[in-house]
């Protein structure tokens, strides 16, 4: 005996939110749905696992925002310091490199103070400040 249950699914074009779901399924990629069934089945569990989620805890929908937000500023974080991490690289190589018969700390080479930064050198415009 199968374990198969049949029933029709309606969709009055006349409303705004039948019509948006059918052309939805009209539009769906078949490489990723092989039927409507699987379609309904994954829309309709998804739903209900995100209702019952939200209604068991109030503030997961806040939370989820607050995710995705925080995912945003990591992101932006990594594509600037991807930009412009070659470039620092680079000049603080430039400013190790010294001549091969040159020892730190020998007699003649004295520390200008040159590299010296205070708290109020930095740019703090990140934190919003």
């Amino acid at each position: 005996m199968s374990n198969i249950r049949c029933t029709t699914l309606r969709f009055n074009l006349d409303k705004p939110l039948d019509r948006a779901a059918w052309e939805h399924m009209q539009a769906m990629d078949r490489e990723i749905f092989k039927s409507y069934s699987q379609a309904v089945v994954l829309a309709v569990t998804e739903f209900f696992k995100r209702y019952n989620r939200k209604n068991d805890d109030p503030y997961f929908e806040t939370r989820e925002r607050e995710e995705q937000f925080v995912e945003q500023i990591v992101s932006a974080v990594e594509r600037a310091l991807e930009k412009a991490l070659p470039g620092f690289l680079a000049a603080c190589f430039s400013k190790m490199v010294m001549p091969y018969n040159v020892v730190p700390g020998a007699v003649g080479i004295t520390n200008t103070g040159e590299n010296n930064t205070s708290a109020e050198d930095i740019d703090m415009d990140f934190v919003g400040g």
